[in-house]
């Protein structure tokens, strides 16, 4: 299957990581998650990421103009079909213009380092599924909760390439570790 991968990369398993290195006094980002440093925020998202959501987002606004309803777009994501030829050609980009975590080499100038100096800090770790990171885990999910409840199509303030599926109780998946060093 090598050869079939080299060349579709949209059909590879991957995934996203962020790490803490004690020794370096480092947070490594590979692929799309984000982290608090103190007060400070960094996220490292697919390149386009944006580009699509917004596209989806028209897409959703566009088919409930047209009397689709929001159950129906949550129970299938038509407006996610719409965009997906153009995140499968995004991925061909992966381990190229951004890191991912996908059996093959990872540039490391695609991977977004933080050094931390040696004073003590507290950060947060995290994949992208928390729409808004917060110093507590339990901010971190009554603002996904806030999210789902105000805007589970994900097309207003925030936007993501897909919606809250009613039998699930995220859009993405989610970790959440944080740590004093």
């Amino acid at each position: 299957m090598l050869s079939r991968l080299e060349e579709h990369p949209e059909d590879r398993l991957t995934c996203s990581a962020i790490i803490f290195s004690r020794v370096c006094r480092e947070v490594w980002m590979i692929g799309d998650c984000q982290c608090l440093i103190g007060t400070e925020y960094y996220d490292n998202p697919k390149p386009y990421e944006d580009e699509l959501a917004a596209m989806r987002a028209d897409e959703v606004k566009r088919q409930l103009a047209e009397g689709k309803t929001k159950d129906d777009l949550l129970r299938h994501d038509t407006a996610r079909d719409v965009i997906i030829p153009r995140m499968i050609e995004t991925m061909h980009q992966q381990n190229i213009t951004y890191s991912v975590i996908d059996g093959f080499h990872i540039p490391r100038e695609h991977v977004r380092i933080m050094t931390l100096d040696f004073r003590p800090w507290e950060i947060v770790l995290a994949s992208d599924g928390y729409p808004f990171l917060c110093p507590t885990l339990a901010e971190s999910e009554s603002r996904l909760y806030q999210q789902r409840t105000d805007d589970p199509l994900n097309i207003g303030a925030f936007k993501a390439t897909k919606a809250f599926h009613p039998d699930f109780n995220s859009f993405d998946d989610r970790s959440y570790v944080r740590l004093k060093v």
